[in-house]
């Protein structure tokens, strides 16, 4: 694990605590000591990836979110539910517009 890891992971879990991940906050929770240009710039690159916060962590976590995946035949049919309310009211809407035009031109 580089030091630009253990940065990352110590941000992320500050993160995860609420709490925003500052030079200081990272230095006193770092196993070594890193100079402080090393840990702004590490700081500045930073994403959060709240799921990244050490290896051993982050493979059950994956593992536990990839077996909690719907898979896409269950998204697309929960897609299609959403959608299929609005797909009705496009419906509708149109068939008034059209009643409206037609009414307008024989006016």
């Amino acid at each position: 694990m580089t030091i630009s890891d253990e940065i990352s992971i110590v941000a992320n879990k500050l993160a995860n605590e609420g709490k925003v991940p500052s030079v200081a906050l990272i230095k006193s929770q770092l196993n070594q000591t890193v100079p402080l240009p090393q840990i702004i710039s590490a700081l500045k690159n930073w994403h959060h990836e709240p799921n990244f916060i050490g290896t051993q962590h982050q493979e059950i976590t994956t593992k536990i979110s990839t077996e909690a995946k719907p898979n896409n035949t269950e998204i697309n049919l929960l897609i299609a539910n959403a959608l299929a309310p609005m797909q009705q009211e496009i419906t509708e809407l149109k068939q008034q517009l059209k009643q409206l035009l037609d009414h307008q031109k024989n006016s």
